[in-house]
């Protein structure tokens, strides 16, 4: 198995110390960034293995920390922009929730793919996504975006829930949805190849989208997003391009991780929170 072994974990940044005898790609002292395949994640640590074909190098004009922001919204936002929607130049789009993590990556890229945005968000991350090139901004605490908006190509949703279900009625015909949040379905348990048993349990707790899907003639996607050092290459490239910049609310110590996680859950965060383990 080719491995390396570098500084950080899950979402990350840092520098390669040490590569497997099959790997070609990297070298120690080569600054790299990536998102481990899900065997891989889920504490923080100064050090990990990782596979080769889930990182790739830095982009150059980013601090370490910047670039730790990027892989897991970065890869969602392409994986569902590209890989699903397709989406083209002038087609309308939501974006729930435009000023939290995968909401300000996906403003821009969905402007640098030539759609028309609209999003949500409170008074506060009005001039976020004003100034990432949001057209449309419906403040969600005063506003029901159902009620102002229809004929959409496609909805990326980071709420599901309510949010969700209500999703459906601003789609036309033939539009899409892509949640990262919601519940996955029999389609996505089929692509997923989880077995017969698995995406039949999946078509049957998912039975109230599957509905709002056939009666509003439209697509629902769940997507669990797949690591990729080539995706996070071409990502690489649109960063050093000038064409997408990270934002981040807040930068904490490893020793103060506590804190970061209990800023997460309030909801607050505009961008990415980051923990920097040195």
């Amino acid at each position: 198995m080719s491995v390396l072994f570098f500084h950080n974990v899950n979402d990350f940044s840092g520098v390669v110390v040490k590569v497997g005898d099959r790997v070609n790609t990297f070298k120690p002292g080569d600054e790299v960034y990536g998102r481990p395949r899900k065997t891989r994640i889920g504490t923080l640590a100064e050090f990990i293995a990782v596979h080769e074909e889930d990182i790739w190098l830095k982009p150059q004009n980013l601090t370490f920390e910047e670039a730790a922001s990027i892989p897991l919204i970065g890869l969602t936002t392409y994986q569902a922009f590209v890989d699903i929607l397709q989406l083209q130049k002038g087609q309308k789009l939501l974006i729930h929730a435009g000023s939290g993590g995968v909401g300000t990556f996906a403003i821009q890229l969905a402007k640098l793919m030539g759609a028309f945005v609209a999003t949500t968000a409170s008074e506060k991350g009005y001039e976020l996504v004003k100034s990432l090139g949001a057209d449309l901004i419906i403040n969600y605490k005063k506003e029901n975006f159902e009620e102002l908006l229809a004929g959409y190509d496609a909805v990326f949703d980071t709420l599901g829930g309510e949010a969700l279900e209500r999703s459906f009625r601003v789609l036309k015909p033939g539009g899409q949805i892509v949640s990262i949040s919601g519940m996955p379905n029999a389609r996505f348990g089929k692509e997923a190849k989880l077995g017969w048993m698995k995406t039949t349990i999946l078509s049957i707790v998912s039975r109230r989208i599957t509905a709002q899907e056939k009666k509003s003639q439209t697509r629902y996607h769940f997507l669990f997003m797949k690591p990729s050092g080539e995706q996070l290459k071409i990502i690489k490239e649109f960063i050093e391009g000038g064409l997408f910049k990270p934002i981040i609310d807040k930068v904490y110590h490893w020793k103060d991780a506590e804190q970061a996680f209990h800023y997460l859950e309030s909801g607050r965060a505009k961008g990415k929170v980051v923990i920097k383990i040195k």
